[in-house]
């Protein structure tokens, strides 16, 4: 009985052969249709999508700002070349948006330097009043005594007002009610006008815009930016590599039908399907185009092989669907299952990038195995151009007799380098600074690094420290242990300022004792304690209140330190010594967890690569199965393993060379990777068992007819699956640069895999065969 892949191979033929036109139509009609989803599709502009629903560190996160209100923020930093925060002309350019940025859509509270509210005793009163009121009529001696007593004060200093007096910081919280996705580019966009008029007025001042909604922002900016960048220049690329490896505008122009239509289907469905937009996500339609081109290279190099023999269109479509229906079905089952994978991620938009992926995949599959013969049966194409017996053909039958006779030395060698490359894996270091998620052309990260380096840092970690009863945050003990712990913080390197309650309690005891400074200090009963604060909150205009301090009980207090530019490796580490000290210190009711957008970035990497574990693992025993089960062989299948796990391996091991340091998209390469690579590896084994089973060639000869037949079509795909990401490589988002590097990496090793090692395996004893053959 002939086998089911040849009867396929036949019926397809016979199909697009006589209905063509009914077969392109009605495809292109479904395409159309699943497309017309993608109106569907809108960005996503919260950092949280990076996070799963069950993300311990988002629960935390979300408890906590559901204690002390749900809010993002902005900060406007102005900083004056060569000059003084603190001189008239400046202050009033600084009171002046501070007045405008109560006006910003969604904010609920604005700081700055101006209207801090600075108290002092005039004889028993307490006086609560904006720091500085009317800059512009300040004479330089009292804005110099302003000046001194901002920077002696541990809540301005370090955090809104530069230790060195030349940088200040407006901070506008904000509160969205989360009803539209135009919220945050609303807010982002009033803010950005504020600060051009500003400029405008003051050109010697310079002003940025950074924290968590330009963060957000940022997001959808540079999704938006791959989008209008890198789809275009992946056609181009991929059009230039078509016409050079093909030569044959009727095939080059039947491919870009098929990828276009692969692409937009997926994203269509993805639109149908509700999946929301993302940096990650928004990379799916690069790699569907980039995977979808290699299972048409590998039908249409087919074909005209055929076509060079002398066989008639008709029957070079049937051949070539009859060579590469199954191994082009394989890979498409393999690479859907590395992408599907992907939903075991904490984090959701890889999950998405994974099944839009995936989805693409496999309509690409459909696409060139019944719309590209469709198409190349009503498009003209010219043989002339490409000979079998060709440079192509010589270079791949050098390379077969290079394995065939040194595979006993190769074997051991690549083996030993792949696992040389892998030993150094270990030292890799885990770094996920959300802040280097992008690169210089994204202008949040420009502001940002100015930020950090004129300012002061913006990576926050939070502590709701509790007192155990309703008003205890008046409690002496209570307050003494709140104190320990922010000098403890304020005691440590990586925090550059701590915002503390216990510096406000101390502040009025000393104003509270005609502004003594034996006095800073804590009060020793409960009471006066808790009269100073409720004295304070009653001398507070609205908006500067103390409810996004204090919880609503008046149990547990609001501690925020702000770290320096540290890795996440040091982060966690701080972040754990800082647990210790509370366990170590405080009673059980005080012992609060860090929480806060850097707290869940700082464990993204590590909770990633935890969840993908189980991925990988489900994703290799999948494909094991699969390809054992295509193969017919648990030992081929087995063995076609190795090819694929070793690059990957090895590809890690040449990142710790080059970088040292990996982010949020190292955990998902090796899933996506695996499915990829196993591409090439199948191929061969398809050509090489057909060559054992049915021509009942030694195994030489079968490596030999595999390097022949399908050589130039695994370095051509290769070439243009290395391209593709490449071309991802260029973002200007660090984690779709990552993964589109370390998967160009991992292709190329592969290939090198594939070209020596595999065979090498495959030739491995082959020398008794070889006599009893001969």
């Amino acid at each position: 009985m002939r086998p089911l892949d040849d009867r396929l191979a036949e019926r397809i033929t016979d199909l697009v052969q006589r209905r063509p036109w009914l077969v392109i139509i009605g495809v292109l009609l479904v395409v159309g249709f699943l497309a017309s989803g993608a109106r569907f599709l809108v960005f996503a502009n919260d950092y949280r999508i990076f996070f799963g629903e069950d993300n311990p560190e988002l629960v935390a996160f979300e408890e906590f700002q559901e204690t002390y209100t749900k809010n993002d923020n902005i900060l406007f930093v102005i900083h004056a070349e060569g000059d003084r925060i603190f001189r008239p002309q400046t202050l009033q350019a600084i009171e002046r948006l501070t007045e405008k940025a109560w006006t910003i859509p969604h904010a609920i509270r604005v700081d700055s330097v101006t209207n801090f509210q600075h108290g002092r005793a005039e004889g028993d009163d307490l006086i609560v009043d904006d720091l500085v009121r009317d800059g512009a009529s300040l004479s330089e001696e009292e804005a110099q005594e302003r000046e001194a007593t901002a920077l002696a004060e541990p809540l301005i200093a370090g955090r809104l007002l530069s230790l060195d007096g030349d940088t200040t910081g407006i901070n506008v919280t904000l509160q969205y009610p989360q009803e539209s996705i135009e919220e945050v580019p609303e807010s982002v966009a009033a803010a950005r006008i504020m600060a051009a008029e500003i400029r405008e007025q003051h050109p010697e001042l310079t002003i940025v815009l950074s924290g968590v909604s330009m963060l957000n922002n940022a997001f959808t900016e540079a999704g938006q930016a791959d989008a209008f960048f890198l789809v275009p220049l992946m056609y181009g690329v991929m059009l230039i590599v078509m016409v050079v490896t093909l030569r044959s505008w009727s095939g080059t122009i039947a491919t870009l039908v098929v990828i276009a239509s692969s692409a937009a289907s997926a994203m269509g469905a993805a639109g149908w399907l509700g999946i929301g937009l993302t940096p990650i996500a928004l990379t799916a339609p690069t790699i569907i185009t980039t995977l979808a081109i290699a299972d048409s290279v590998h039908v249409l190099l087919t074909l005209r092989a055929q076509l060079e023999k002398g066989k008639s269109k008709a029957e070079a479509i049937e051949a070539s669907l009859r060579v590469n229906l199954l191994p082009v079905t394989i890979t498409s089952i393999t690479t859907i299952i590395g992408f599907g994978s992907l939903n075991f991620s904490d984090a959701p938009p890889f999950r998405d990038l994974g099944n839009i992926t995936a989805l693409g995949i496999a309509g690409a599959w459909l696409l060139s195995l019944g719309l590209l013969p469709a198409l190349i049966t009503v498009l003209p194409m010219k043989t002339r151009g490409l000979s079998q017996g060709g440079r192509g053909e010589r270079a791949s039958r050098a390379l077969a007799d290079f394995v065939i006779a040194r595979h006993r030395i190769l074997l051991p060698l690549t083996g030993l380098a792949c696992l040389g490359l892998t030993a150094l894996v270990p030292t890799l270091e885990l770094n996920d600074q959300f802040v280097k998620y992008f690169d210089d052309r994204i202008e949040f990260r420009r502001d940002t690094d100015f930020t950090i380096e004129q300012l002061s840092g913006i990576y926050l970690v939070e502590w709701s420290v509790g007192s155990g009863e309703p008003g205890g945050i008046a409690e002496p003990k209570y307050l003494h242990d709140l104190e320990a712990f922010t000098q403890w913080l304020r005691d440590q390197s990586i925090v550059d300022h701590v915002f503390s309650q216990v510096d406000i309690i101390k502040k009025l005891n000393k104003n509270l004792h005609a502004d003594d400074p034996a006095q800073y200090r804590l009060p020793e009963e409960r009471e006066l304690a808790a009269q100073y604060l409720l004295l304070y909150e009653l001398s507070l205009p609205y908006g500067l209140d103390l409810n996004d301090r204090i919880n609503v009980d008046k149990s547990a207090t609001r501690v925020t330190a702000t770290l320096s530019n540290e890795t996440t490796v040091s982060t966690r580490e701080f972040l754990e010594a800082s647990t210790a000290w509370l366990e170590a210190n405080v009673p059980p009711h005080a012992q609060a967890r860090p929480t806060s957008a850097s707290v869940m970035f700082a464990y993204i990497s590590q909770r990633n690569i935890e969840s993908m574990l189980l991925g990988n693992a489900v994703a290799i025993v999948l494909i094991s199965i699969i390809t054992c089960l295509a193969f017919r062989s648990v030992t081929i299948g087995a063995l076609s393993l190795l090819p694929n796990a070793l690059p990957i391996l090895a590809t890690f091991g040449i990142w710790a060379l080059l970088v040292g340091e990996v982010g949020m998209a190292s955990a998902t390469v090796s899933s996506t990777s695996l499915g990829i690579i196993v591409d090439d590896t199948v191929h061969f084994l398809t050509k090489y068992l057909f060559a054992r089973r049915r021509e009942g060639l030694s195994r030489p000869d079968a490596v030999r007819f595999a390097f022949t037949t399908v050589g130039r079509a695994i370095a051509t795909t290769t070439l243009i699956l290395a391209c593709g990401f490449l071309v991802l490589a260029s973002s200007a988002f660090r984690i779709n640069s990552q993964l589109g590097l370390l998967t160009a990496i991992a292709i190329v090793v592969a290939l090198v895999a594939d070209a020596l090692l595999l065979p090498s395996l495959l030739l491995f004893g082959h020398r008794a065969e070889t006599e009893g053959d001969s």
